[in-house]
C-alpha cells in the first residue's frame, strides 16, 4: 500500500503569475523543495522561509546537475521523513522532464506521486509572441521533440513525423543540433524556408524572439549566441508572430492574408 506523497508541480517558463493557483498553494505548504535550475526566483519565493530547498541542476549543459537516481532517492528519504515534498521543475513536468521515471521510482517503493501541470516553453512563447500553434488550414497537429537521446548524443534520424508542413515542430532542448536537425527535415521534404522562430527564455520578460528559417536557424542562432533555454518552433503558423519585418518574413508567407 502507498503511503506519503510527493508533488511534481510544473514550474512554468519562470514568472509566478503564470502558475496555475494550484501550483503556487502547495509550493506554498512545502516543507521540503527540490527544484530545477531552470525554475525562477520569483517562483522558489512563494516556498516558506522554512523550507528546506536543494538545487538539483538538471538544466541542459549544466556540470552541477544531480544524477537522477540521487534525485529518487531524495525524494524518498524526504517523504518516507513526512515532509511535504514538493519537486518542482521547469514549465510542464510532463513534457521532457522525466515525471515518469520519477513517479516510477516513488510508487516502486511505496510512496504516491501527483503531477500539478505548467505552462511549457512552447506555449509560453505562442502567447507571448503572438501566433498560435495550431491554425485552421496552415497547423493541425503539434509535434513536441528533443534533438537529444537517453546518453546525451544528437538525434539524426526519426524526423519523418515533422515533414507534414501543418505539423508544427516544437524543438527543446536542441539549440546546438539546430544544424542537424534541419537538414533531415529538409531532406525528408520539408520546405527550405519554413518560418522558424527561436526564442529565448519563453515566458520571461527577458524573452528573444530570433526569426528565420529552416534553413538559416543553425546561422541565425550562432550569430544570436543566446545563453538562456531556447525552443525552436517551426512551422507556416510562426508567420504569424509579431516579430517579423516584412524583409525577414519568408517569401512563401508575403502574399499570405
Amino acid at each position: 500500500m502507498l503511503e506519503n506523497k510527493v508533488m511534481l508541480v510544473g514550474a512554468g517558463p519562470g514568472p509566478a503569475d503564470l502558475l496555475t493557483f494550484r501550483a503556487a498553494r502547495i509550493i506554498g505548504q512545502a516543507e521540503a523543495l527540490l527544484y530545477d535550475a531552470l525554475v525562477s526566483e520569483e517562483v522558489l519565493s512563494l516556498a516558506p522561509a522554512r523550507c528546506l530547498r536543494i538545487q538539483t541542476g538538471k538544466r541542459a549543459g549544466a556540470k552541477t546537475s544531480m544524477p537522477q537516481n540521487t534525485i529518487n532517492r531524495l525524494m524518498l528519504r524526504l517523504a518516507r521523513r513526512g515532509l511535504r515534498v514538493v519537486r518542482l521543475k521547469g514549465g510542464d513536468p510532463s513534457v521532457f522532464g522525466r515525471v515518469g521515471e520519477e513517479l516510477a521510482f516513488l510508487r516502486a517503493h511505496g510512496v504516491s506521486g501527483e503531477v500539478v501541470p505548467g505552462v511549457t516553453a512552447a506555449s509560453a512563447a505562442a502567447a507571448q509572441f503572438g501566433f498560435p500553434l495550431t491554425h485552421r488550414g496552415e497547423a493541425r497537429r503539434i509535434l513536441y521533440a528533443t534533438a537529444r537521446v537517453d546518453n546525451g548524443s544528437v538525434l539524426i534520424d526519426g524526423w519523418s513525423a515533422a515533414k507534414d508542413p501543418e505539423t508544427t515542430l516544437a524543438l527543446y532542448m536542441g539549440r546546438d543540433q539546430v544544424g542537424a536537425v534541419a537538414a533531415e527535415l529538409m531532406a525528408q521534404g520539408r520546405r527550405a524556408d519554413t518560418p522558424a522562430l527561436a526564442v529565448e527564455n519563453a515566458g520571461a520578460p527577458d524573452a528573444r524572439a530570433i526569426a528565420t528559417t529552416l534553413a538559416t536557424a543553425a546561422q541565425a542562432l550562432a550569430a544570436a549566441s543566446p545563453t538562456g533555454p531556447v525552443v525552436l518552433v517551426i512551422g507556416d503558423v510562426v508567420a504569424r508572430a509579431e516579430v517579423w519585418s516584412d524583409a525577414a518574413l519568408p517569401c512563401a508567407k508575403r502574399a499570405a492574408p
